[in-house]
């Protein structure tokens, strides 16, 4: 990878929350979708929201958080995404990572996957 297309990239760690609006109702933990078809996106903004105050507030790391919550594959990462630049993820949640500095958490990112919490961490 040429540096000039590494200095445009971002990293970044997520916790996907899917539910009934998600364009795929299933995932790891949830394979069936059995969760998911019956969480409300009021709901999982809900759960996002008091997972971030929990995490800013210092009383939850957001990889371990992450690693149990998510609904992303990434969970097992930690949420870990890896680098990635612009067209390569869904437009809200890339201008939602782009606009963050690094170790900023995001406020809740609707995309087509669910409701997300985003942190940049490159």
């Amino acid at each position: 990878m040429s540096s000039s297309s590494a200095a445009n990239q971002v990293r970044a760690s997520h916790i996907l929350i899917k539910h009934q609006g998600s364009r795929r109702k299933a995932s790891w933990k949830d394979p069936e979708g059995r969760v998911i078809n019956s969480t409300t996106r009021d709901s999982a903004v809900s759960q996002l929201k008091t997972i971030r105050e929990d995490i800013v507030s210092g009383n939850a790391k957001f990889a371990d958080v992450a690693s149990r919550i998510s609904d992303c594959s990434s969970a097992k990462r930690g949420g870990d995404l890896g680098p990635f630049g612009r067209g390569q993820m869904q437009k809200p949640f890339e201008e939602a990572t782009y606009a963050l500095k690094i170790g900023e958490i995001s406020d809740i990112v609707d995309t087509d996957s669910g409701a997300h919490i985003i942190m940049r961490t490159g």
